[in-house]
């Protein structure tokens, strides 16, 4: 294995990761963003308030995007056993 294969398999690792959790944070992220205008428009300040509807939008994303997380965890990790014999041969 040469240096380049394992920063190429590396680098790849990382863009998976990334696309992974921004499919779950970006939901989150906006639905927060929401809440934190409707509590600055309205002056409430309860904290359970911005933290159920995150979660309730995080777990509806897992449940909608998780076939596809799944799907894509897999693909990644059947190429990198398909890449087995090239990266130590």
């Amino acid at each position: 294995m040469t240096p380049e294969s394992i920063l190429g398999i590396f680098q790849h690792t990382l863009e998976v990761i990334l696309m992974l959790l921004l499919v779950i944070l970006i939901p989150a992220l906006a639905v927060g963003l929401l809440v934190s205008m409707f509590q600055a428009a309205t002056q409430i300040n309860e904290m359970t308030l911005s933290f159920i509807p995150k979660l309730i939008v995080t777990l509806l994303t897992l449940m909608i995007a998780g076939p596809w997380i799944l799907q894509v965890i897999i693909d990644f990790t059947q190429g990198l056993f398909h890449d087995i014999p090239f990266l130590i041969g």
